[in-house]
């Protein structure tokens, strides 16, 4: 890599990128409003920002029916936890350092919205039952205190055509289960396709 391109300072950086204007800075707000809380509602996904003690830096995706991650009366949210890998990555970074960071996303729809904020971890078993799914509580949920937020262009999502069918690569196979079948030892394609069969089965039978 050559160094002598590096941005080293906020001045080239704004050199390169520009700087906002007044009211791009006036949309970061303290605590959500009601449109926030709308896009909230229809989110069926979010992506959970956590980092360790050392400043590693941690993303997970978050997902459920739209409307799973609640707010509550004092417009703060919580986000149930399913059954998943069991790393619990994101949560033992919440343990160390509560620091944490969402990006929401909702169906055609093209702005996402951020939020900053603290996060603790809770099993109140009232809260749990009210976040069932399929009959199955939640295990857990993270409260996040909300601290900053806005709504962020959709300049990114127009650039990836994400919600446009149309531009999907259409292969179906999927690259995450070919991972999964190195990582076991698949070698044949038939190998290959009873890995597969395998993690389908969970998605299938295994989500709550």
């Amino acid at each position: 890599m050559d160094e002598q391109y590096q941005i080293r300072d906020v001045a080239e950086l704004e050199a390169a990128t520009g700087t906002p204007n007044p009211f791009v800075r006036s949309k970061i707000v303290t605590r959500l409003d009601e449109l926030m809380i709308e896009f909230i509602r229809k989110s069926p996904l979010v992506f959970v920002a956590t980092t360790d003690a050392d400043g590693g830096v941690d993303v997970s995706p978050k997902g459920d029916p739209a409307g799973f991650v609640r707010v509550d009366d004092c417009g703060n949210l919580r986000i149930p936890e399913r059954p998943g890998n069991q790393l619990t990555i994101g949560f033992r970074n919440i343990l160390c350092n509560g620091r944490i960071g969402l990006i929401f996303v909702a169906p055609n729809q093209r702005e996402t919205l951020r939020v900053k904020g603290c996060a603790t971890l809770h099993k109140d078993p009232d809260v749990l039952r009210e976040m069932a799914m399929n009959g199955k509580p939640a295990l857990l949920y993270t409260h996040v205190r909300v601290e900053e937020c806005f709504i962020h262009c959709g300049k990114a999502l127009v650039r990836s055509h994400l919600w446009q069918p149309e531009n999907w690569e259409t292969t179906h196979r999927s690259i995450g289960g070919l991972q999964l079948a190195s990582v076991v030892g698949a070698r044949s394609d038939e190998e290959i396709d009873a890995s597969a069969k395998r993690l389908e089965t969970q998605y299938r039978d295994h989500l709550y």
